[in-house]
């Protein structure tokens, strides 16, 4: 699993219009490719901006989420990230060949405004993503519906992706430090 490009991915669910990658996402994919190759120097740091990681989401994403979601953005905290996108969730199944039922499309058709807040730990070469609050048109999702969106329209796309299971970091990676402004992936020494 290219643990870094999940990541990104599960805090965008998707990406806007397809254009070719600009400045920032081709520095991040440079970044994000001696990480997965385990071509690092051991103990060296990599830091991903805001932009960078926007950019890179947007470029990257299109390639598997082909329709249904606009407008994504990324929001760093401490050892958390918070993603917003504009989700039309019947239109990224259809964009991927699967149909919802009946019922369930009339209940979640339409774009939506989506809010994922996450915890991000990590240390000695593995990561854990604990998500906080989900919201959907600004109503929490919980329980039962979210484990239902969870199944039918996040894991299709990231079969591999793990939430609240500890997963190995790609390469050599030690952790990743998030904070505002930055993530800093360090090497293991």
């Amino acid at each position: 699993m290219r643990v870094l490009p999940s990541l990104a991915f599960f805090f965008f669910c998707a990406a806007a219009a397809a254009q070719p990658p600009d400045a920032a996402a081709l520095a991040a994919q440079r970044k994000i490719d001696l990480i997965e190759t385990a071509q690092a120097l051991p103990g060296s740091t990599f830091v991903f901006t805001p932009s960078e990681l926007n950019s890179w989401a947007r470029y990257k994403a299109r390639q598997i989420v082909p329709e249904g979601v606009s407008s994504p953005r990324l929001e760093l905290g401490y050892g958390a990230a918070k993603a917003y996108a504009l989700i039309d969730f019947v239109r990224a199944r259809q964009g991927q060949g699967q149909t919802t039922n009946w019922l369930v499309a009339k209940l979640i058709e339409g774009e939506k405004p989506v809010t994922v807040n996450a915890r991000i730990d990590s240390g000695r070469g593995r990561a854990i993503v604990h998500l906080l609050r989900v919201e959907i048109g600004g109503v929490a999702v919980t329980g039962a519906p979210l484990d239902f969106l969870i199944e039918n329209f996040f894991r299709p796309f990231f079969p591999d992706a793990k939430i609240d299971e500890w997963f190995t970091l790609p390469g050599r990676l030690d952790r990743l430090e998030i904070a505002p402004g930055q993530v800093r992936a360090v090497m293991q020494r």
